[in-house]
């Protein structure tokens, strides 16, 4: 078994979920640490947060793979006073390194889209939003699922897909039968008018807006909105792609999943 440094898991990583297809606005990438260093014990998670960090501390993890940036926004201090910075300091105290697959992770063939709709039943699919020059990758994904099915019973059974207390449905009627869905994982509320167009019954994505949601009723396609956090199936699906990678190339490396719950939403 061979020892790696974080370079090269980032190598792997890239071809897999190449940097380019990240979108301009993005930070995926590097975010924290040193790519020369060993590691031994990589951890996934959706975010990075201080629980996160905490938790990896006391894992023995080394190199955390998470989806969301942990720097979206510079740093104007380091004050430490601020529990951001004071994250930052405890990653660099213990040297441990941050890196992020994000939108390159969410457009890659058999990436965070193809894992959301295969968990939601549908089992073949297309890009939604498909790459200019690559259109067998892209944002989102958009198949049939194997029967009719009624709407509201699709949306519970997405409460329970994705361990919510409750979806937010947008439609005119509850009791109409489903056969074509689109899935974007994370925020795609934008897209609804391309999903109405691909002939979508119903968008699965989150963060829909008070005015968006205005919108999407008067355009006759629905929306199931089970919140953000919904892209957590990440954590199984990447840890298993790193352990197989590790067997194939016979990597010593241990590799977990947070088990820390980051939604920050609750309902009472």
């Amino acid at each position: 078994m061979t020892v790696i440094r974080g370079y090269e898991l980032v190598q792997r990583l890239e071809e897999f979920a190449p940097l380019a297809l990240a979108e301009s606005w993005d930070h995926s990438g590097l975010q924290i640490g040193d790519l020369k260093k060993p590691i031994h014990k990589v951890m996934t998670t959706l975010d990075v947060r201080p629980e996160v960090v905490q938790e990896a501390i006391a894992e023995g993890v080394d190199f955390i793979l998470a989806h969301h940036p942990v720097m979206f926004k510079p740093a104007y201090d380091l004050d430490l006073a601020n529990p951001q910075n004071r994250m930052y300091a405890d990653l660099l105290r213990h040297n441990i390194t941050v890196y992020a697959a994000h939108t390159n992770l969410d457009k890659v063939s058999d990436g965070m889209n193809d894992w959301l709709a295969q968990i939601i039943g549908l089992p073949e699919t297309t890009p939604l939003i498909p790459e200019a020059h690559q259109p067998e990758i892209g944002l989102g994904r958009i198949g049939n699922l194997p029967a009719p099915t009624l709407l509201k019973d699709f949306a519970s059974r997405l409460r329970q897909t994705f361990k919510v207390e409750h979806v937010r449905l947008i439609t005119t009627d509850t009791d109409q039968f489903i056969k074509r869905v689109a899935i974007i994982g994370g925020s795609g509320s934008e897209f609804y008018t391309e999903a109405k167009a691909q002939g979508a019954d119903v968008l699965v994505t989150a963060d829909v807006s008070y005015h968006v949601a205005h919108d999407i009723l008067s355009s006759g396609v629905s929306v199931i909105d089970p919140g953000h956090h919904m892209e957590f199936w990440m954590k199984t699906a990447m840890q298993q792609f790193i352990k197989d990678w590790a067997n194939d190339a016979e990597w010593e490396l241990d590799v977990v999943q947070s088990n820390i719950n980051t939604d920050p939403f609750r309902f009472v």
